[in-house]
């Protein structure tokens, strides 16, 4: 299922082979110099810890672009439960194409899993609510297919992709035009009829004056608890409300109490912690 969902294969190719020249450079001298071409080996990815398992097909395309006679058998599959000790997958190759493959395939695998992982933590605090955990765009850059597609994995949802996406008006813009009235109705007036209208605010005052320009989304901006019950109220389901800003696993779930329908959480990815995978030649 997850790997023909938002994966675009062409562009992960393409970040893959990026990957690769980063790391190999004008070639791997210790490699080179100790393995023979024609030296075939087999190995065990194994899980050091216990996590979501997000990117196993990545990983695979890493070795598949280095040998196109590699042989790559899963054991789990993007969305399953690791535990600690767990065989992820088993490879077999050319020991040189296993080798060169191995930092970028295990950086991109530890990352998605650890991204997966916090996102599937984080939505089971909050299972009990009507409410989306969703990411930001504070992505690794180029990796953001990737890190969005892990999120998903983990339970959680996407919020813009990119910025043509959304009209989502900030802080700044709203500085910069004038006032949230005014920036709605620019943006009522110039975005396509598809796109929808997104405002931030940061005080029950800024709240009504863009329910009353009908933004279809508010983001509720580092509003305390108390302040957000009362926006959700006040609302009345006349747009929805995300929350965003500060949001952690000790807060997340009493901010999901309060009745918003929309919990942004840039942590899933930018300080995500990795899950702890390694890959073993036998």
């Amino acid at each position: 299922m997850w790997g023909d969902f938002m994966l675009n294969w062409l562009v992960v190719d393409d970040l893959i082979q990026n990957a690769l020249i980063e790391d190999i450079g004008f070639g791997d001298v210790t490699t080179d110099c100790l393995i023979p071409k024609e030296q075939i080996s087999a190995g065990r990815f194994i899980a050091k810890e216990e996590g979501i398992l997000a990117g196993i097909d990545v990983a695979k395309r890493v070795f598949e672009l280095l040998d196109q006679d590699i042989s790559f058998r899963k054991n789990y599959h993007d969305g399953d439960i690791l535990n600690k000790g767990d065989i992820i997958a088993e490879i077999e190759g050319h020991t040189a194409a296993i080798l060169k493959g191995e930092r970028v395939a295990l950086n991109i695998l530890q990352r998605m899993c650890g991204i997966a992982t916090k996102t599937y933590r984080v939505c089971s605090l909050v299972r009990d609510y009507n409410v989306k955990i969703v990411d930001t765009r504070k992505t690794l850059p180029g990796f953001r297919m990737l890190d969005k597609y892990a999120v998903l994995v983990g339970g959680g949802h996407n919020h813009r992709i990119n910025l043509s996406d959304l009209v989502l008006i900030k802080d700044n813009h709203i500085k910069a035009v004038g006032s949230i009235k005014d920036a709605v109705m620019l943006a009522k007036e110039k975005a396509p009829f598809t796109v929808k209208i997104e405002v931030e605010v940061e005080s029950l005052e800024q709240l009504e004056e863009a329910i009353e320009a009908r933004a279809d989304i508010i983001m509720l901006d580092n509003m305390d608890v108390e302040t957000m019950r009362k926006a959700v109220v006040i609302t009345d389901k006349r747009a929805l409300l995300e929350a965003s800003g500060n949001i952690t696993e000790d807060n997340v779930r009493e901010i999901a109490s309060t009745g918003v329908d929309i919990i942004s959480m840039g942590s899933l990815t930018h300080s995500v912690k990795a899950l702890d995978i390694s890959l073993r030649l036998l």
